[in-house]
This record gives C-alpha cells, structure tokens and sequence, in this order.
C-alpha cells in the first residue's frame, strides 16, 4: 500500500514536471480572432522597408515605379491580351444620357457584362469607374451604384441598398447627369458574375491560390483593366479618368489609382486606415472570408495601406471616412491620414490631398458626402 502511494506521487510529480516543461518549450498556436499567438510580435516586425517614409529611398519617382511594379507583380495575375470586343445586350434611354448593359473581354479568361452611362452631349467625356462595395450583399454589384432596368426583382433590391447607404440616390446616375461618362463592373461573386454565398468566400479564394492566382489580385487587375477600357472608348477623354468607390469599393479606389497611372482622380468612400490600426482583435479585417477580397501576399511585409495608396501621389485624391465607423476605428483613419499628408507634402502636392472624418456617420456615402464629393471630382476632371 505504501509503495503504491509512493507510486501514485512519482507519476504525479513526472506528469506536473512534463506540464511544467512543456509550458516552456511550446507556445499557443491560435489566440483569440484567430490571431496566431505570436501577433503582437509579429506585427512589431512590420516596418514597412519599402514605404516612402521610410527613408530609405530618395527619388520618388524612381520610389513611385518600383513600389507599382512590386504591387502589380503581388496581384500575380498575368496580363491579357484580348480584345475587349464591346457588344450591346441592352439600352436604355435617360433623356440627358443613355444607360447601356455591354459585354466584355475584362481579361483572357472572362468575359463579363458592364453598366456603361454615356451622355448624349458631344464628347470628348470626362469619365468615373464606379467600384461597388462588399456588405455581404451579392446579388447586386454594379447594380448598387448605376440604376438597372429589365428586372424588377433587381432594382428593388438595388434601390432599398442606395436608400440604405446613398441617401436613395444612384451614384453612377448623379455623376451621368453632370456630364460624366460612367461604367461599373461585377466583382467575382456578384450580381450577374454570382450570386455568392458568404461561406463560400475562403474556398473561392484558397482555390484561386491552388491555381497560382489571387482572388484580391484577380478583381484588382480586372479594375485596372475596366479602367484601359474606358480610357480607350471613343466618348471619353483619356486624361480626364476618376475613380470613386465606397466601402470595399473604396480600397479598391486606392489600390487602382496606386496601380493604374491612367487614374487622373480619386475618391475613396470608407475603406481606410493601418495595418497596425485595423489589426485588433475584433475587427472585421480578421475574420478571413469577405478579408479574402482585400488580401494581397506578402504585400504588408513591404508596405502598409497608407504607403499604397500614395503610390497615386502626387495626383487628386479624397478620402472620406465616418467617426462612427465601427470597421474603421478613429485612431486607425487618422494614422492613415497622416501617413498619406507626409506623403502628398514631400512632394508639394498636400492641396491635391482632401481627408475628412465625417463624425456624425457611420459607414455610408451620404448625401451631405455627396456634395461635396462630386464638385471636387469637377474641379479635377472638368476643365
């Protein structure tokens, strides 16, 4: 009896010790929102060696075309080499501009439909690339910001999103009546390229990564390429391009005017803010699925958000953000905003550069937004 006690405390000694040792030579793999354990350490490392405000370069132009270059090689999307090959499905006339539903070549391996606004005055054109939002909402893409016609169902859901996000108003039809041209495409995922699943999000976006490509990348290069097409239309002055997008739209605003140097303007709607600002637990950026859309390889090892979008510098942009913007938190936006100011002064150019926390709304694109927005847009792309 008594050596089976003595038993029972040995095993129970070896077993505490093998804890105890076990606690020192192994650390958590997973933590809260599914942060590996070693974020805080991790996140400490990015220090962004290939920022402007690094210091570590000096001419920033040469800055300006490597950054671009670094950032289309991450999209890892090949270049097309298709025609667009344009083709009307559909038309609509809106008394001082007409409506168009085309078909397009958008890259070598899809062919898409477009909403495509044109006024009905002589041309040459200025013209806006519209970039829907995610809201998990994917029956409409291009639809949320250009008013669609032939389909009941559609347009009620489309109107019911502008009543809830634009004050009722359709973005895409506001910028037709002051004299833009204006074209709005569907990601992967929405409207007539759809509809989505939200848990399908993850497994879209691992399997793009099986076939060596980037579903961030894919709807990145297919906005570059939306853009090349509206540049090429023969309505449309080529100098005079904007880009305008809200919510996920408005990252993928910053990212087109940082990859496209045929972006003359841009503004960009609620998406913005740093890396070390948005990475808290909690955040929306940490959840994967709809993050997919956002996420490019490797790029924050190099650069954080800020630093992208200043490879627009230093040509018109506008940022706009809500201070009660739950996915955005304040701390985060004006750490942004201050980033890309450094940026647009380096290069006497902080007059092209509007920022603006609106702190009575949320995370929307209001009319009082509105008019203010699409004067300035005026006031760069309108002569």
């Amino acid at each position: 009896m008594k050596m089976s006690r003595n038993l029972a405390l040995v095993l129970a000694l070896l077993v505490s010790t093998g804890a105890s040792v076990q606690g020192k030579w192994q650390t958590e793999g997973v933590v809260e929102a599914n942060l590996p354990a070693s974020w805080q350490a991790l996140k400490a490392q990015m220090y962004y060696p290939d920022s402007w405000l690094s210091g570590n370069y000096t001419d920033f132009i040469q800055w300006q075309t490597n950054s671009r270059q670094l950032f289309r090689a991450a999209l890892l999307t090949p270049d097309s080499t298709k025609l667009f090959a344009p083709e009307t499905i559909s038309k609509e006339d809106r008394g001082s501009y007409s409506a168009e539903k085309i078909a397009l070549n958008i890259t070598d391996d899809n062919r898409i439909s477009a909403l495509l606004l044109m006024p009905k005055s002589p041309g040459p054109h200025p013209a806006v690339v519209l970039l829907h939002d995610h809201g998990s909402k994917f029956d409409i893409g291009k639809e949320k910001l250009i008013r669609p016609w032939g389909d009941a169902g559609k347009l009620a859901s489309a109107q019911a999103w502008a009543d809830k996000f634009f004050s009722g108003k359709f973005i895409g039809d506001e910028l037709a009546q002051r004299g833009y041209a204006v074209i709005a495409i569907d990601s992967p995922g929405w409207g007539d390229r759809g509809s989505m699943v939200y848990e399908q999000q993850q497994a879209l976006a691992s399997n793009y990564f099986n076939l060596g490509r980037s579903l961030a990348g894919e709807v990145a290069y297919e906005d570059m390429r939306t853009v090349d097409f509206i540049a090429a239309h023969a309505g449309v002055d080529s100098k005079r391009i904007g880009v305008l997008g809200f919510s996920m739209g408005g990252f993928r605003a910053w990212q087109l005017a940082a990859l496209s140097d045929k972006v003359a303007a841009t503004a960009v709607i609620a998406w913005f803010g740093t890396y070390n600002g948005l990475m808290q637990p909690g955040n929306n950026v940490l959840r994967g699925q709809s993050a997919f859309y956002m996420l490019h390889p490797g790029m924050p090892a190099h650069m954080d958000i800020p630093d992208i979008a200043s490879i627009a510098a230093p040509k018109p942009m506008l940022i706009f953000s809500g201070g009660r913007d739950k996915l955005f938190p304040a701390d985060a936006v004006k750490e942004a905003f201050d980033k890309v100011h450094r940026v647009w002064a380096s290069q006497q150019a902080d007059d092209k550069l509007v920022t603006k926390s609106w702190p009575e709304l949320g995370h929307v694109f209001y009319q009082q937004q509105q008019d203010d927005v699409f004067p300035w847009l005026d006031k760069w792309l309108k002569p």
